[in-house]
């Protein structure tokens, strides 16, 4: 089985979220079990910087959109995954963000940028593909970035009908990006008319690219089940609900993973003191991460308060309001807080301030460290994720490896990996966190003090610890599911074609 992963960014060489850890830790999985899977990049500097041995595959590409001159190279990824990039200097030869300009607002030719990505990775279906040593059996399509991919395949038969069309798969991480353009973009981005269509890419009066995605390819995926159900609905369906609704038979929800090669207390090396499951207390490992925490922030050194982090883009739809209203209630309780993260500006100046009306109790780093994030994570009791949706959430399980237990509402991916520490649920030994419902601070206060009152009994915050650090959300169970589907869409599409 020869797959293709179609993806705007992957982790190491550029990351600007959860969709960069998956795109480079799900291909190694997929490895494992005797995958051939290869990555399709954009040729952003840092890319064709950081792929190994680089050389050129097929004759010069001529007819892309946005641009007539481009190439195709491939490479090695830091762990061994062949990787092609878009080498176009016109479309991706820019520093910095891959979708933002200097200004901070989106590059004025995204439109050209992503549709050429996708008609690259069409291009492997062509008569004469751009690779001629190698064709996939499936595509895989992440996001909006790589949505139109499936629709060249079925609008333009001119270019890409090849003697076997590969079956196509899109991944919605996120269906709050959608990549939506004006509809007179449609022949600069290499559309026939006939496309505009309801049935087809057109997305209340624009060009959708994720809609076009979800409309064309074979089967569909999101990143928890839980959030397959959700983006149905009109609460979360984001205008593409009912068009999901009637594709439900294709559409799958897969948990993400984690790569415990990264994310691991017992072989962290960003961490002061590593530790295992048998040592998750108030004494040992943890403990010395905690007290090391409480430095970095200019905390309190105090091993009996409870210390809660927030590692999160900060803006309304985190929920990170609730915490900010909260906040102060929780140091009257004894408890302290780490903030790490940026985003709108009324959050950051809210949390600085926050910081200055709590000195000792309150710490906030504005931007990002993967180095202090991991720091946070092995020193924090509780790690608050109150989002008003989440796809799936990674950082509520790098929490639960470390032991520090995921505060969370109930949605999407957080409702599916987080077990409530209901009294039942501590009394059968199966909790791992705690979960809330409405988006209310009143609700996240409540779920505080429950938790506060597990904090204070530490017998039972250690077996919670204990259960945490031992669920597996490793990627190899993703791996098998998807592989499934690969197997049963390439099945589907070679009966079709007999």
């Amino acid at each position: 089985m020869r797959v293709l992963f179609v993806t705007p960014e992957c982790f190491p060489l550029v990351k600007t979220g959860g969709l960069a850890d998956v795109s480079a830790a799900l291909p190694a999985a997929l490895s494992r079990l005797g995958v051939d899977v290869r990555l399709l990049l954009p040729g952003y500097p840092a890319v064709l910087d950081g792929l190994a041995n680089l050389h050129e595959v097929g004759d010069l590409i001529t007819d892309l959109p946005g641009t007539d001159r481009a190439r195709l190279v491939i490479g090695a990824m830091p762990d061994g995954t062949l990787a092609y990039a878009l080498d176009a200097p016109a479309l991706f030869g820019r520093p910095g963000n891959p979708y933002l300009g200097p200004d901070g607002k989106d590059w004025p030719d995204n439109a050209e940028r992503f549709a050429a990505l996708s008609w690259a990775a069409a291009g492997f279906a062509a008569a004469e593909p751009y690779d001629p040593w190698w064709r996939p059996d499936v595509l895989h399509g992440h996001d909006w970035q790589a949505g139109l991919m499936p629709a060249y395949l079925a609008m333009r038969p001119d270019r890409f009908a090849g003697p076997f069309r590969p079956g196509t798969v899109m991944t919605i991480h996120n269906i709050a990006y959608q990549g939506q353009f004006a509809p007179w973009m449609l022949g600069a981005i290499g559309l026939p008319t006939a496309a505009y269509a309801q049935n087809g890419v057109e997305y209340y009066g624009g060009i959708g690219y994720l809609k076009a995605g979800c409309f064309y390819a074979d089967r569909l995926t999101t990143v928890s089940p839980t959030y397959a159900h959700e983006i149905q609905t009109d609460e979360q369906g984001m205008g593409l609900e009912g068009l999901l609704a009637s594709r439900v038979d294709d559409l799958t929800g897969i948990l993400n993973g984690v790569d415990y090669g990264i994310w691991d207390p017992a072989a962290d090396p960003h961490i002061p003191e590593r530790y295992g499951p048998a040592d998750p207390g108030r004494r040992g490992g943890k403990a010395a991460c905690k007290t090391e925490l409480q430095i970095a922030f200019g905390l309190e050194r105090r091993a009996d308060a409870p210390l809660a982090a927030v590692v999160s883009r900060l803006n309304h739809h985190k929920g990170l309001d609730l915490v900010l209203e909260t906040a102060g209630q929780w140091v009257a309780l004894g408890g302290q807080l780490v903030v790490l993260g940026s985003g709108d500006t009324w959050f950051e100046r809210g949390y600085r301030y926050l910081a200055e009306w709590f000195p000792g109790r309150v710490g906030v780093r504005i931007g990002y460290d993967e180095a202090l994030s991991h720091r946070i994570q092995a020193g924090a009791d509780l790690l608050l994720v109150p989002s008003r949706s989440e796809p799936c959430g990674l950082t509520q399980l790098y929490a639960l490896k470390y032991g520090t237990l995921p505060l969370v509402r109930r949605t999407g991916g957080l409702a599916d990996t987080v077990i409530d520490a209901t009294p039942a649920s501590v009394a059968d030994g199966v909790a791992t966190g705690f979960q809330f419902v409405r988006c209310e601070a009143q609700e996240l206060l409540f779920t505080l003090r429950r938790a506060l009152a597990l904090y204070r009994r530490p017998e039972r915050w250690r077996t919670l610890q204990e259960r945490a650090m031992t669920r597996d959300f490793g990627w190899d169970g993703p791996a098998r599911e998807y592989s499934e589907l690969y197997n049963t869409i390439a099945f589907d599409r070679h009966r079709r074609a007999a």
